[in-house]
């Protein structure tokens, strides 16, 4: 098909016109999460003719994801999101290449993967992984395109253009309690209309035009249709540069506060082990097993007389991030033996089916 009729509409207009195709066509994003956010920043990139997209997300598609992230269709419930969100874009637009990227975005991999991108757009709902972007974007020179939702309000910035200030400059203090989707909840029209406003920022970028949302956090919210734009400066006291980042990173890296899920099963029927699922209730797939409790994340710190202290304690999440974060409050309140169980309940409910068929 003729690349003119597909993108007329927009070549038409004298913000883009022919040589801005070219931009656009030149182009390489990288969309980190395939969630709520991503599958509506997605579409739109490569509707738009965006040359090269990443996608990079390890999680798989769970019949509560399709109230938000409605790219996805029910029967491919248990696939990989950056699979289906491939196919998804490749029968949109044949023209666009996309990459998918199976992969859990970590420090030992955020460097190498950002330096093939020129605009990393962060679709995330994890406070770490957030200063996990920002402080690779900023080792690498990218642009972050910052988007958050909370219940009925979201928020939008750029962060790292041109010099400019970043998600450190807005958000200082890295407080690893707050609520992410699963744990406050979430009408699915709000990460439509935030994941919708960081494409646009990102399509300015590409473009050379418009205001680009720098030095700026813009608040939307769905209940009052009311939008403020705030701003803030860079402040040069909380920069990174690569060896903070190695420190920071890599070394807490190599801790060993993680443990592989098929080592941890081999301990199962312990006296002395408690496996400890932060998960809140009524998250799938349900994991049974002997000397195990449920304490959802948020209500961790309020209940850490149920969590018996002389056991070795395991501790899993969904996918394996919330169950880090359980590790850290554990060791802070001097519970001595905590391990966060690699890729949490996808991987152990898989190990453990493979064991009931063996």
């Amino acid at each position: 098909m003729n690349a003119s009729m597909r993108y007329n509409r927009q070549i038409i207009l004298p913000e883009i016109g022919e040589k801005g195709q070219e931009k656009l066509a030149g182009a390489k994003v990288l969309v980190i999460g395939a969630g709520g956010l991503g599958t509506a920043v997605l579409p739109y990139l490569a509707a738009a003719g965006v040359g090269e997209i990443g996608i990079a997300d390890h999680d798989v598609i769970e019949i509560s994801n399709l109230q938000r992230q409605v790219i996805y269709k029910t029967a491919a419930v248990g696939k990989y999101k950056t699979d289906e969100a491939k196919l998804m874009l490749a029968e949109l637009n044949p023209s666009v290449k996309v990459n998918s990227i199976a992969e859990q975005l970590a420090a030992h991999n955020a460097i190498s993967l950002f330096e093939n991108y020129d605009i990393i757009v962060d679709a995330t709902d994890n406070l770490a992984v957030k200063y996990l972007i920002n402080d690779a974007c900023l080792i690498t020179n990218k642009p972050m395109v910052y988007g958050s939702v909370f219940r009925f309000e979201g928020q939008v910035s750029v962060f790292n253009y041109q010099n400019g200030p970043t998600y450190r400059c807005l958000f200082p203090e890295e407080n690893s309690l707050t609520a992410n989707c699963n744990d406050a909840g979430v009408v699915g029209i709000s990460v439509g209309i935030i994941g919708l406003l960081q494409a646009g920022e990102v399509l300015k970028m590409i473009l050379g035009t418009g205001e680009i949302l720098s030095g700026k956090l813009l608040v939307y919210s769905i209940l009052s249709n009311e939008q403020q734009k705030y701003d803030f400066e860079k402040n040069t006291d909380v920069q990174i540069d690569r060896i903070r980042f190695e420190e920071k990173y890599n070394l807490t890296d190599q801790e060993n506060n993680e443990m592989d899920a098929e080592m941890v099963l081999n301990q199962i029927d312990g006296e002395e082990v408690l496996f400890l699922d932060v998960r809140n209730k009524y998250e799938l797939p349900e994991i049974t097993m002997k000397n195990s409790i449920q304490i959802p994340l948020m209500q961790l710190e309020k209940e850490l007389e149920n969590v018996d202290r002389d056991k070795t304690i395991y501790i899993f999440c969904q996918s394996g991030i919330r169950s880090k974060k359980a590790v850290e409050i554990l060791l802070k309140n001097n519970f001595k033996k905590v391990k966060s169980i690699s890729g949490g309940a996808l991987v152990l409910s898989q190990l453990l089916k493979d064991r009931v068929e063996i």
